[in-house]
């Protein structure tokens, strides 16, 4: 029977960071101070190069922590081989509002390994790709705060997962290429490149799929077997095309969970349920030309990106207030099944555009953002989405790598399911809340220390969590707005 989401507590258990963590830990030490000038007006001494420990961590041409790892990585690279290992590690908590008060800690490992067929044995265009996830910490979201738009990007059940298992193939100079296996859709579609910089969730896979698909649908922590295909008919415009099972874990909408049977090892490899076909436009403005001289003058106007796209799942779907029967799900007479709408799709739109620069060598810029996502509101909890928001590069002077961001984003409560809440009402003759939407900001920093470390302070401000639903710590009452503050680091090796 479709209800109003209660509040999901779990046992609380210490939290044990993984290896990577510690490891880090054990390394990153402060950078020291640079002096700006000589002292008493006397000749600036000469720069001197810092070879010690610090030295060589922060060099501007180390891009992995690890560096070579002891000669493993350019014996690798002799059979195309290329290996990435990062750490995500955050704390965040909530100060107002929520069910309750707490800071939670999570983190993400993530381990890829591909392999470039041609350099191995001579096989031209072709890649291999794989990768697993260790997910560790606590769920704030998921715990505490019972919203809609996550709070963070990483937040998933506690496993270690296969994530993605594909092959690439490049055809036609490079101008299209096929990927086949088990895909992450978050990685190439629907995603905008400036909303990345953000720590909530639907700043990168949206809300829309988040929610209203299968488990979430084939994003972050998931995937699903597909195919798709890219092609470049000009240097302006790209196709992605694909289809792809709709369901990464293989159970019942309501019982489609990340830790379902294999789903919790990312070895499911579901084919029995529906299919999700997605198509996307993107054309790109202003962009440099592949291949242009190095004297070529670089493009006059700012560089800009431009999507839209649709997908179309032939699953089925519960309606958000009616039984099989025709009745209200709150009515006492309901036999609590809902009915199982056939298909849904959603059409989409994402745009990212520089603003401002002061000139093209200069590495400030100012970005802007927006992706609008709509879905029909009688089979979907939400039926519109929006994200957008601003970013500024190099924002002080000598932090040419840091970005800082304002975002915000909107999750609309169908009419179907506000349409529940006022059954609800009606048939228990008492008051009750009626969802309408959920929407916040966040004001974020991205730090670079070194090529191969960020740091990342990060505010959010929930406005009405998943639309207006009760407490269930005080009856009667909403879940109060949240005010929530965290910090990520980002470590690569």
């Amino acid at each position: 029977m479709t209800q109003l989401p209660p509040a999901r507590q779990r046992p609380r258990r210490r939290v044990r960071p993984g290896i990577v963590t510690y490891l880090a830990g054990s390394i990153l030490v402060p950078l020291p101070a640079l002096a700006d000038g000589a002292q008493g007006g006397a000749a600036p001494a000469a720069p001197t190069v810092n070879t010690g420990l610090i030295g060589t961590l922060f060099a501007p041409s180390r891009t992995n922590l690890l560096g070579d790892m002891g000669g493993l990585r350019p014996a690798l690279d002799q059979y195309g081989i290329s290996l990435s290992i990062q750490e995500i590690s955050e704390v965040f908590g909530n100060v107002t509002g929520g069910t309750n008060r707490a800071a939670e800690y999570d983190g993400l490992t993530t381990l890829a390994l591909a392999l470039d067929t041609e350099k191995a044995f001579g096989w031209q265009g072709g890649t291999f790709n794989v990768s697993a996830l260790q997910i560790h910490g606590r769920n704030l979201s998921d715990e505490v705060l019972d919203s809609i738009q996550t709070a963070s990007g990483i937040e998933a059940d506690r496993a270690t997962r296969l994530w993605e298992l594909w092959y690439q193939q490049a055809f036609l100079d490079g101008q299209a290429d096929v990927k086949i296996g088990q895909q992450s859709l978050d990685q190439e579609f629907m995603i905008s490149q400036n909303a990345a910089l953000f720590a909530n969730t639907m700043m990168g896979w949206p809300t829309i799929p988040s929610v209203d698909m299968y488990a979430g649908g084939p994003g972050y922590p998931l995937s699903s077997l597909g195919v798709r295909l890219r092609a470049r008919p000009t240097d302006a415009l790209t196709i992605l095309a694909g289809v792809f099972d709709d369901n990464p874990t293989g159970g019942s909408f309501a019982n489609a969970t990340q830790l379902r049977g294999a789903a919790q090892s990312g070895t499911a490899f579901n084919l029995d349920t529906g299919a999700l076909w997605i198509a996307e436009l993107q054309y790109a403005i202003n962009q440099p030309v592949a291949n242009a001289p190095a004297n070529a003058p670089p493009p006059s106007g700012l560089p800009g990106t431009y999507k839209i796209g649709v997908w179309f799942d032939t699953g089925s779907f519960p309606d958000q207030r009616y039984d099989d029967n025709g009745l209200s799900l709150a009515n006492p007479a309901s036999d609590g099944q809902p009915l199982m709408r056939r298909h849904d799709f959603s059409l989409y739109g994402v745009a990212d555009q520089m603003v401002w620069r002061p000139d093209p060598q200069s590495p400030q810029s100012v970005n802007v953002f927006a992706r609008v996502m709509g879905a029909p509101p009688d089979r979907n909890l939400v039926n519109f989405a929006l994200n957008a928001g601003v970013t500024l590069k190099a924002p002080l002077p000598g932090r040419d790598n840091d970005t800082f961001g304002i975002g915000y984003g909107l999750a609309s409560v169908s009419s179907r399911a506000s349409g529940l809440d006022r059954d609800i009402a009606f048939y228990s003759g008492s008051p009750y809340p009626i969802r309408g939407s959920e929407s916040f900001i966040e004001v974020t920093y991205q730090a670079q220390l070194a090529p191969w470390w960020q740091v990342q302070p990060d505010f959010q401000y929930v406005f009405t969590p998943s639309g207006g639903i009760p407490n269930p710590n005080q009856p009667g009452q909403r879940i109060g707005n949240e005010a929530i503050l965290g910090l990520r680091t980002t470590v690569t090796f």
